[in-house]
């Protein structure tokens, strides 16, 4: 019996997120990174740079992936128990590894790489077993750590990048209003939860008929479990008077896009108003910052002396402008006394009339914060 090590599977038709010509530039750019590095093949592990250059989004289950970039080729390595989707959704190359035997993996990317060469990876992704593995069987010239330089290339988004993030932003706001039909005092969490990530998922759906459906999700949080930002979902029954947390998370192609609001269930209390009101100032202000050739850090520093001015610097826990490969983000949190501790999230797009501090009809007073400790 033939027991191969790798082999080329391809079946069906190719249906990727963007047009060739999208991909060949940024492959193109890559390249360049390669030369001005000394780099002769890029050995990619990480799901966002394999997405990025080829539009391949893996699903790992335990099983390594990867993307070989040469000079003259562009090669995803991907695991049998995937048949041919790999291939019907990359730019370029497939190959598919056996595991008829150990590190067969390997062994289809050297058929790329060839040994003795200068490769480039990712420094942040790559394992320590994997590193070694790689030095086993490329036999390396030398290995540089290319990572810095990838996240600098996808931090500039292409007109087609940019529309898709749009569409993401528009999708969140159905998913949002979903959420917010949904909450009523005594439903649970992931009721509201579930009636957002299905409207989203229903309207990706429509706008991309030929996208694959995964990672599309929604954090919704009530009460005290509003304390952490990454707190899941619960069975938790809605009163009113509560803090609500509404946070919807399309996913489309690899491209996630944020829509984070903070809702009360009834009237909100004087003090968690001027805190969610500073904390909405704070986010307008920032946006009247940016501007061509100022710098992330001195965006903050401004915020910080704005906060600072208002007595709530010292309740700040997250201030960052982050530029993701899956959106640019900018977000604010701040706490307060009271217990309040919510983010104010920047997206393109959004609708005027879903703001941030939305009532919902409810009969008490906010109700279940606690204090924040060493407030």
């Amino acid at each position: 019996m033939n027991r191969p090590e790798f082999y080329r599977f391809h079946q069906g038709d190719r249906v990727l997120p963007f047009a060739a010509a999208e991909y060949d530039a940024r492959l193109g750019g890559l390249r360049r990174i390669m030369v001005q590095t000394g780099v002769t093949a890029c050995v990619l592990t990480s799901m966002h740079n394999i997405a990025y250059y080829s539009g391949f989004l893996y699903c790992s289950f335990g099983r390594p992936y990867g993307l070989v970039v040469t000079a003259t080729d562009s090669v995803t390595i991907s695991a049998g128990i995937d048949a041919g989707q790999p291939w019907r959704r990359c730019h370029g190359v497939n190959i598919t590894y056996t595991d008829w035997a150990r590190d067969n993996y390997w062994r289809a990317i050297r058929s790329v790489t060839g040994v003795g060469g200068h490769i480039g990876i990712e420094g942040d992704h790559l394992t320590l077993t994997q590193r070694d593995k790689l030095a086993a069987f490329l036999t390396p010239a030398s290995v540089i750590d290319i990572a810095g330089h990838t996240m600098t290339q996808r931090m500039t988004k292409s007109p087609a990048e940019r529309d898709l993030i749009r569409a993401g932003a528009a999708v969140a706001d159905i998913g949002g209003y979903a959420m917010r039909e949904a909450i009523r005092p005594g439903v649970r969490e992931f009721d509201v939860a579930m009636a957002g990530r299905n409207a989203m998922e229903l309207e990706i759906a429509r706008r991309f008929p030929q996208a694959e459906y995964r990672d599309t999700w929604v954090w919704f949080q009530s009460g005290i479990n509003t304390d952490g930002a990454h707190n899941p979902v619960t069975a938790r029954k809605l009163i009113p008077g509560d803090i609500l947390s509404l946070n919807a998370f399309p996913m489309i192609s690899g491209y996630y896009t944020a829509l984070e609001r903070t809702l009360f269930l009834s009237e909100v209390d004087n003090a968690s108003r001027a805190v969610w009101e500073a904390n909405v100032a704070a986010h307008r202000y920032g946006m009247s910052l940016l501007k061509p050739g100022i710098s992330c850090a001195e965006v903050t520093q401004a915020i910080n002396a704005f906060l600072e001015d208002r007595h709530l610097l010292q309740y700040r826990t997250d201030l960052r402008l982050r530029p993701f490969l899956r959106h640019p983000v900018a977000s604010l949190w701040a706490r307060s006394r009271s217990g309040v501790a919510r983010r104010y999230r920047y997206y393109s797009g959004g609708r005027n009339g879903h703001q941030h501090g939305a009532n919902v009809d409810g009969s008490r007073r906010p109700s279940g914060r606690r204090r924040i400790p060493g407030a």
